[in-house]
């Protein structure tokens, strides 16, 4: 694999990660929110924040790693 190739990874994992982290996170306490039937507080949104990012980390390195793959097996194959 080129330099090309990673640098690639790593700017599509970054375009990806702050929606997708947001995404995560809106979505989990919305979830956290309908089960308790209140508003959370800040300490525990702010955990379920940590919680999405990591979640989004991993998700977003596995689908730009596994994308980029495919297109430049597809370009270059």
């Amino acid at each position: 694999m080129s330099l090309e190739y990673y640098l690639s990874v790593l700017v599509l994992a970054l375009m990806l990660f702050f929606p997708v982290s947001k995404l995560i996170w809106v979505l989990s306490i919305r979830r956290l929110e309908r089960r308790q039937g209140q508003r959370l507080n800040p300490e525990e949104a702010n955990g379920e924040l940590a919680r999405a990012r990591f979640i989004a980390m991993l998700l977003v390195c596995v689908f730009s790693w596994l994308f980029t793959l495919q297109l430049y097996d597809r370009l270059y194959g």
